[in-house]
């Protein structure tokens, strides 16, 4: 029985840390995607 608690537990902090990773790769996507544009607006 405890197993499974710990598992449940080990899978929400699982969860959770790919949400935060999920939403870091998009702000850095956006914000490379972002410093391109403008790089290409200056020197286009």
């Amino acid at each position: 029985m405890s197993n499974d608690d710990e598992y449940g537990t080990y899978g929400q902090a699982r969860q959770r840390r790919m949400k935060i990773v999920a939403w870091v790769v998009i702000v850095s996507l956006i914000l490379v995607g972002g410093g391109a544009t403008v790089i290409a607006l200056l020197f286009g």
